[in-house]
């Protein structure tokens, strides 16, 4: 396994992968070490493969914009992009902790922490084989890091999203309340929709629809996860823009 499928992916992990969660599911410490370790060794190897990895991370360990229901909603998601940064900084961490150069780009101007966000800068550090973390969203309220995200991906050039969940892919209904539901090999962003399958937002799924950018659902908590990912290893959901039939396992 030490031939990468795809050359420059755009990886999204949600902050919840980051946490430390109690027995009931909730976060318990914002971070939890070992994960982190395990998901920038999986990085860097990829990275060391030829890959090139452009990677956002939401902010669901430490504030979501619909926590502060007593908040403006713009403020709330200013707290939110703040978030995220202190996710990306601490991934950056463990990634050079583990010989590899990365680098934290943000949407918002952070001087001394990161640098502003450059499309062609990114795509600089890419080539280079220098995994980037972008931070702050789109930089505005009132858009997910999921939307940002396939904004990001189209603006680097990435040939597909990997989508890291705590799920293996995408179910025909949520499997925590329906045992029977279904997992799917392969549905279109369009069917998706037309499910309400909520696998990622909306406005997401339609720009990724519209660009033509497929995604690959998968599950975070496999051993090289990300790896088996970029290899086309992954076992999980492909969400395309074509117009297909659905396919499940």
């Amino acid at each position: 396994m030490n031939e990468i499928k795809y050359k420059r992916v755009f990886l999204k992990l949600s902050g919840e992968a980051l946490a430390l969660k109690g027995d009931d599911g909730s976060v318990k410490e914002i971070f939890d070490d070992s994960v982190i370790d395990d998901i920038a060794g999986d990085i860097c190897e990829c990275a060391s493969l030829g890959a090139e990895i452009g990677i956002m991370i939401g902010a669901g360990n430490i504030w979501r914009g619909r926590m502060g229901k007593n908040l403006d909603h713009a403020k709330a998601d200013h707290m939110g992009m703040l978030a995220t940064t202190i996710n990306c900084l601490r991934l950056q961490d463990a990634i050079q902790k583990k010989g590899c150069e990365a680098i934290v780009m943000t949407t918002v101007a952070m001087n001394g922490f990161t640098e502003v966000f450059s499309h062609e800068k990114a795509k600089e550090y890419l080539r280079a084989k220098r995994p980037v973390i972008f931070g702050c969203g789109a930089g505005v309220p009132f858009i997910s890091t999921d939307t940002a995200g396939v904004i990001k991906a189209l603006e680097i050039g990435a040939e597909i999203i990997l989508m890291a969940k705590n799920i293996d892919g995408v179910y025909t209904a949520d499997p925590n309340v329906n045992k029977d539901a279904k997992r799917f090999r392969v549905i279109s962003y369009k069917e998706c929709l037309e499910r309400e399958l909520r696998a990622t937002d909306a406005s997401a799924s339609a720009i990724a629809q519209d660009n033509k950018i497929d995604t690959l659902v998968f599950s975070l908590k496999e051993k090289d996860a990300v790896k088996h990912a970029v290899c086309g290893l992954a076992e999980g959901t492909l969400i395309t823009a074509e117009h297909i039939k659905s396919e499940l396992y």
